[in-house]
């Protein structure tokens, strides 16, 4: 399993299906795609959301990102992640 963070961006028609039933449904979809809810957090700025993820793979990542934009209307901007430590291996090398 890889890490990505998704970040999100309310549009004026998004934010009219905000709900409980909904983020339900967003997690049901990422769980579709052999994913895992590390996090999902509501923030303030520049995006309105971030969600940390666990997926088997880029594929899945590029399919949960146009899912959830489909389903919702959000916009997600999808990073992968490495930790630190992952990060210090790789580049030492370089």
């Amino acid at each position: 399993m890889a890490t990505f963070i998704l970040f999100g961006k309310y549009s004026a028609e998004a934010l009219k299906g905000m709900s409980p039933s909904r983020t339900q449904q967003i997690t049901d979809a990422i769980q579709k795609f052999g994913g895992k809810v590390q996090g999902m957090y509501a923030t303030l700025g520049a995006q309105d959301l971030v969600f940390i993820l666990d997926l088997p793979g880029i594929e899945q990542a590029m399919q949960v990102s146009v899912a959830l934009n489909k389903m919702t209307g959000i916009a997600f901007t999808t990073a992968p992640a490495v930790t630190a430590a992952e990060f210090d291996r790789i580049m030492a090398g370089v």
